[in-house]
């Protein structure tokens, strides 16, 4: 069949070196991503901006991460003060001036020295201990906006992104915006792929799996570690940059709180750590799936199918939220990733069930 892995392997470094050894993969990728291209067309501007956008950056901002967490192993419980300092910088960066195309790379860099710092202090604890020293990014993060006007405006003020262009293109539309959300979340799936298979990316997983062992064989714990975190906050600081931009296009400190980690942890952990797909399956359900819940329990108690009180309506869909993220924790560790792959390796073998992938 089409789908199925067939024929001869391992005769080239070429064909070795696929992303998708299997064409029925890439067809289904390059669908997908048609698809995706041509959402702002097939999809209601509603819909377009209130879910299939948001998803798209969030999930951008899970696979800055991953690279962290799922692919180097290192917790970080600080990631919203990350995006946080690349929203703030690439606005204060516009109004002074600052092309948006430097202005974006200019914010992901700020972001990585400022997370590559706290990532040094952090480097030398490991668990729980780096969880802390993650928290204390957040929390001093948090406060410097808050309580330093010149950055945020004060702890109830919104500052509003100014009218930009990329590459000479008015971004005023909400197609144009979700495209660039779409690009960049596009080249951030690029380069997961391919850093994969790098050896910076070889490291990172040696590093993952035993830093004492990498050592011996001679990869820097301390400088691999430190390209971690720089790496992956880079990414997220011009991820944050576009979350302002392209979707909130107002900025608050309460946006980018610690219940924002929470969320892109949940994201990586559901989804399946280290996966590309699963980034967009975790960032898909941890997103949608309370909006979901809150509408379809709205419409059954209106209906009178749920006799409940208000108050319980608005606490139910979280109730159920959270029991669906356990659920998927206990029954399935490896996150939404695996179930697709589970289902994936199903049908290369369908109907011979005896034989295996």
């Amino acid at each position: 069949m089409f789908y199925r892995l067939s024929g001869t392997f391992h005769t080239n470094y070429q064909a070795d070196r696929k992303l998708w050894k299997i064409p029925a993969d890439r067809w289904l990728v390059l669908t997908v991503f048609a698809l995706a291209v041509l959402a702002p067309f097939l999809v209601s501007p509603l819909y377009l901006g209130s879910y299939v956008l948001p998803w798209i950056i969030w999930s951008a901002a899970a696979l800055s991460l991953t690279l962290l967490m799922g692919m180097a192993g290192q917790l970080h419980f600080g990631f919203a003060a990350v995006m946080a300092i690349g929203a703030y910088s690439s606005i204060h960066l516009v109004r002074a001036g600052v092309p948006f195309e430097i202005a974006l790379l200019l914010s992901g860099i700020i972001a990585a020295v400022i997370g590559a710092v706290f990532g040094a202090a952090a480097l030398r604890v490991k668990g729980l201990y780096l969880v802390m020293a993650t928290l204390a990014m957040q929390y001093l993060v948090d406060w410097v906006v808050v309580n330093v006007p010149w950055i945020s405006g004060g702890a109830h003020a919104t500052l509003r992104t100014p009218a930009v262009s990329f590459l000479f293109m008015d971004i005023s539309s909400l197609a144009s915006r979700y495209w660039l959300a779409l690009a960049w979340a596009a080249l951030i799936t690029v380069f997961y792929l391919n850093v994969k298979r790098t050896s910076f990316g070889r490291s990172l997983v040696a590093i993952r799996d035993k830093d004492f062992a990498a050592a011996v064989i001679g990869v820097d714990p301390f400088k691999t570690k430190l390209m971690a975190f720089f790496t992956s906050s880079f990414l997220g600081g011009v991820s944050g940059a576009i979350l302002a931009f392209c979707y909130y296009r107002a900025v608050t400190p309460e946006q980018f709180g610690f219940n924002v980690s929470i969320q892109l942890v949940a994201m990586v952990l559901v989804g399946g750590l280290g996966s590309v797909i699963g980034s967009y399956l975790g960032a898909g359900f941890v997103l949608l799936a309370p909006i979901f819940l809150t509408n379809l329990i709205a419409g059954l108690a209106a209906s009178g199918w749920v006799p409940v009180s208000q108050n319980f309506l608005s606490h139910l869909p979280l109730v159920i939220y959270g029991a669906m993220i356990i659920g998927f924790l206990l029954f399935e560790p490896l996150g939404l990733a695996k179930i697709y792959d589970n289902i994936r390796k199903y049908f290369l073998v369908w109907p011979f069930r005896h034989a295996r992938s």
